[in-house]
């Protein structure tokens, strides 16, 4: 149920052997977000659960979901990076059927990320489903 972005980043995982070149490749896609504007940067969109500060923003415009999201921290804003691709494009009733513990398990993410990370991580993922939801 991956979109074809979240696909082409689950096939890099495959050709990168070590952990240190699949961090960069994080961090790599973490460069390439458009910054969140501070206007958006208020307590409504700061993503509690989270060690690093973390905002997202999402959009259900059309049906469709799509997020932008932003972190004072390289590594969560690659994160981010990796769930946009997992998530926008989707159609609002379907994102809350996506396993993103799952995909993010084929990127081997469960495994390598500290625990306040896969805390955070869980705690963005939950903020995407809660307002697709509300959509």
């Amino acid at each position: 149920m991956a979109t074809e972005s979240f696909e082409d980043i689950a096939e890099t995982f495959e050709f990168l052997d070590d952990w240190e070149d699949r961090y960069r490749h994080v961090i790599d896609l973490g460069k390439g977000l458009e910054p969140l504007e501070d206007a958006f940067k208020v307590p409504a969109t700061k993503v509690d659960g989270c060690a690093s500060q973390v905002w997202l923003l999402p959009n259900t415009d059309g049906g469709v979901f799509s997020f932008r999201g932003d972190s004072d921290a390289m590594i969560v804003r690659g994160l981010i990076a990796v769930l946009a691709a997992l998530y926008n494009g989707v159609p609002v009733d379907q994102v809350g059927a996506i396993d993103a513990r799952a995909e993010l398990g084929r990127l081997g993410l469960n495994d390598h990320l500290s625990a306040q990370r896969s805390n955070g991580l869980r705690a963005m993922v939950e903020r995407i489903k809660l307002a697709a939801a509300q959509a």
